[in-house]
Formats: C-alpha cells, sequence, structure tokens
C-alpha cells in the first residue's frame, strides 16, 4: 500500500503563482515599450544627425568652392597684372636706353662748338671780337648743357620708376604665389571625401594659428597690391610720355641751335669776305700798304673753319505558459530589433568619426596656407562650426548608444528570468500531464492501458497540439 510523502520544500499560493506570472509580463511589456522608446528616439536621433551632417558637409563644400573661386579670379588678376607690368618695365627700360643713346649723341655737338669757341680764340688783334657767331656758340653750348642736364634727369626718374616697378612686381609675384599655394591647398580640401586614405583626427584643428588675419585685411592687402601697381604703371606710361617729349624737345632745340650758329657762321663769313674784298682793291690801289695787305691776305686765308652735325638716338497553467510564451517571442522580436539599431548607431558613430576626420584634415590643411592667405574666411569659419556640431553629435549618438545597449541588457536578464520560467512551467505541465494519463487507471483496464507519456523520459507518446509543441520546443 502507497503512502503519500510531502517534500520539505516552500510552497506558494495560487494568488502568489498568478502574481508572479502577472509581474514577469507587465515586467516584460515594461522593458519592451522603454526599449521601443529608446528605439523610436534613436532612429530620431539618426535621421537628424544624418541630415545635419550632410547638409553641413554641403556647406562647407560650397563655401570651399566658393573661396576657391575667389582667390582664382585674384589669381587671374594678379596675372594679368605682372603681365602688363612686364610689359611696362621693358617698354620704360627701352624708353631710358633711348634717352641714355640721345644723352650720349650730345657729346658731339657740344664737342663741336667747344672746338669752334676754341677756334675762333687764335683770332689776333682786331678780329678778335664778341661777334654774333661767338653768342650763338655760347648759346649753343648752354642749349646742349640743357639738354643733357634735361635728358639726365628723365634717366634718374626712369631708373628710381624702374626700381619701383621691380618692387611692386617682387609683391605682386609674393601674392601670386601665395594665392597659387593656397589654391593647391583648398582644391585637395575639396577633393578629399570620407573614402579618402590620408584622413585622420588632428590634435586641435580648430585653432586659430599665428599670423591669421581676417577676411577684410586679405581682400585689403590683395586690393592695395593691384592698386599699387597700376598706380605705378600709370606713373610710368606718363613718365615715358615725358622721356619721348624731351628726347623731342631737346632735339629740335639743338637742331634749331644749329642753324642759328651757321646761319651766323655765314653771315659773318660773308661779312668777312666783303671787308677782305675791299682790302683787296685797296692794296691794289695803295702801294704802300701792300706788305700789310698781303700779310692780311695771308692771315685771313689761313683759316679753314669746320663745322660738324650731330645726330639723334632712339548622422491555468496552459493559459499563463501560453502568454508567457507570447511575451518571450515578442521579447526576442524587440532584442532582435534593439540588436539592428543599435548596429545602426554604431554605423552611424563610425560614420561620424569618417566626417570627423574629414574636417580635422581640412582644417589642419588649411592652416599651412602663407602669409595673409591665412585668413578666417568663410570656409574655415563652417569647418569650425562642423567640428563642433560633429562632436555633439557624436557625444549624442554615444549616449543613446549607451542606453540601448542598457535597454538590451536589461531585455536579456529579463528573457533569461522568462526562459526560466517557461522551463518551470512546461516541467509543471508535463507533470500534471502525467498525472491525467496516470489517473487514466480509474476508468480503463489495466490490460487496454498504454501510458501516453514516458515516465522515464517524461515524453509524450501521441500527436501534441502545435500550442503544446511550441511551448515544449521553448522549454
Amino acid at each position: 500500500m502507497a503512502t503519500l510523502s510531502v517534500k520539505p520544500s516552500q510552497r506558494f499560493r495560487l494568488p502568489d503563482w498568478h502574481t508572479n506570472s502577472y509581474l514577469l509580463s507587465t515586467n516584460a511589456e515594461r522593458q519592451r515599450d522603454a526599449s521601443h522608446q529608446i528605439r523610436q528616439e534613436a532612429r530620431v536621433l539618426r535621421n537628424e544627425t544624418n541630415n545635419q551632417t550632410i547638409w553641413d558637409e554641403h556647406d562647407n563644400r560650397t563655401r570651399l568652392e566658393e573661396r576657391v573661386d575667389t582667390v582664382n579670379r585674384w589669381k587671374e588678376m594678379l596675372d594679368k597684372c605682372l603681365t602688363d607690368l612686364d610689359a611696362e618695365i621693358d617698354a620704360l627700360t627701352q624708353m631710358k636706353e633711348s634717352a641714355e643713346q640721345n644723352l650720349q649723341a650730345k657729346n658731339l655737338p657740344l664737342d663741336v662748338a667747344i672746338e669752334c669757341l676754341t677756334l675762333r680764340d687764335s683770332r689776333r688783334d682786331i678780329d678778335v671780337v664778341k661777334d654774333p657767331v661767338e653768342e650763338e656758340l655760347h648759346k649753343e653750348v648752354e642749349v646742349i648743357d640743357a639738354t643733357k642736364k634735361a635728358l639726365q634727369r628723365k634717366i634718374g626718374q626712369s631708373f628710381e620708376k624702374l626700381c619701383l616697378l621691380q618692387e611692386v612686381r617682387q609683391q605682386l609675384n609674393s601674392d601670386h604665389r601665395g594665392k597659387m599655394e593656397t589654391l593647391d591647398i583648398d582644391r585637395g580640401c575639396l577633393s578629399l571625401n570620407l573614402k579618402s586614405p590620408n584622413i585622420s583626427l588632428k590634435i586641435n584643428p580648430t585653432r586659430v594659428p599665428d599670423g591669421s588675419s581676417t577676411l577684410q585685411q586679405w581682400d585689403d592687402f590683395s586690393q592695395f597690391s593691384k592698386n599699387r601697381a597700376e598706380a605705378e604703371m600709370k606713373e610710368a606710361v606718363e613718365l615715358r610720355e615725358a622721356i619721348a617729349l624731351t628726347i623731342a624737345e631737346t632735339n629740335n632745340e639743338l637742331e634749331a641751335q644749329r642753324v642759328a650758329t651757321e646761319f651766323a657762321f655765314r653771315k659773318r663769313l660773308r661779312e668777312m669776305e666783303k671787308v677782305y674784298s675791299e682790302l683787296k682793291w685797296q692794296e691794289k690801289n695803295v702801294s704802300l700798304l701792300h706788305l700789310v695787305s698781303w700779310g692780311l691776305d695771308f692771315l685771313l686765308w689761313d683759316e679753314e673753319p669746320a663745322v660738324l652735325l650731330g645726330s639723334p638716338g632712339c548622422t491555468a497553467v496552459g493559459s499563463a505558459t501560453g502568454d508567457q510564451s507570447l511575451c518571450l517571442l515578442q521579447t526576442l522580436e524587440e532584442i532582435t530589433e534593439l540588436q539592428k539599431d543599435i548596429q545602426h548607431l554604431e554605423d552611424d558613430l563610425r560614420r561620424k568619426f569618417l566626417n570627423l576626420k574629414l574636417c580635422h584634415t581640412r582644417l589642419e590643411s588649411r592652416t599651412y596656407r602663407p602669409n595673409v592667405e591665412l585668413c578666417r574666411d568663410q570656409a574655415q569659419y563652417g569647418l569650425t562650426d562642423e567640428v563642433h556640431q560633429l562632436e555633439a553629435i557624436i557625444a549624442a549618438l554615444k549616449q543613446k548608444l549607451a542606453q540601448a545597449q542598457d535597454a538590451l541588457d536589461a531585455l536579456y536578464k529579463h528573457l533569461a528570468r522568462l526562459q526560466a520560467d517557461i522551463a518551470c512551467k512546461a516541467n509543471s505541465m508535463l507533470l500534471d500531464t502525467k498525472c491525467m494519463d496516470t489517473r487514466r487507471k480509474l476508468t480503463v483496464p489495466a490490460e487496454k492501458f498504454v501510458p501516453e507519456v514516458d515516465t522515464f523520459t517524461r515524453t509524450t507518446n501521441r500527436t501534441l497540439s502545435p500550442l503544446k509543441s511550441c511551448q515544449l520546443e521553448l522549454a
């Protein structure tokens, strides 16, 4: 005869059992709701940060393109200015050489005039007179000296202007080289993208380097260089015209004086010839003055005047178990969705780090712009703002990722509790099913009794319903 034995274990009340099932279900639902809320917030954050990052990068790329266009326009203006300046330097150099040639050409007329004055100092007696010829010769010397001083003054002015033009050219050339280097740097920044192999994080890329200038200072510097070059070229043109005018005037003055001097010479010679003829006539008539007349004649005809001309230059148990199974499936689904969102968050975080590397590399590259080109332009301000925006986005994504991982950990812990409770209930269902099968002995003859549940393996010998099959599989 069988006796009842009671296991020395804690016995719970049925309300406690219902309460435990209820708590497990409600806690699972609460965890799923919290996870769902975090997933939705993460998706909103991802969408907003992705849009913000895309637009920030687009805006800064546009600013860089505009900056490249601006610098390129200035470079082209400087190219033209340098070309014009070189042409003006060549033209002024040629004019200066022409003036020097004209100055050199004035030496011959001066030598001739001095020689004539020297020769005329050989006159004797009463013929040593201050006649118009001597006045014209002295005037010719004065005119030549004045023309030489005027030409020398213009040559000195042209030399000073050439020095100023060379200085302006050196300044323009330095500004031109700076803009060429800036164009290479900014075009290199434009060519960078998230797949570029040479992007990386830099140390303090938003710093303001020493020697940085403002955009207004940069524009003023370039405009000043251009205006100065244009002003110097304008003055050089005026100087060339003045030199050409001086050359023409001095040549005209010298030619006029030459004509006047030669006219005075011819006139004087005519007078002397007239007097000579008169004296010859007197010689014939006055025999006593023959010797004197002969000597005078010899002295007058012995003088041979010479005139030389100059030339000009050029980002129930069965129901409870079924409810818990459904809760378990929902929790597993939520875990799967949360894992996907966590993966998306991690992918977005990696992409934001790539965007940050791109901004860092662009900012660091632009610190190597030379001289006044190292200015705080709109592209620089935009890249700096993008770095701060990306840092805030990365911090928000990290925070949301940590919240999602905490929610995932909580779901896994509650999933473990659900699986343990489902295993307990599956065991209870099998035991109650065995009891029901055992109680069939009360209604079925012993020779016809076939147990539906294996006593040792606790497996059923009949086909279970799909729900119970699912419950057993989960157990």
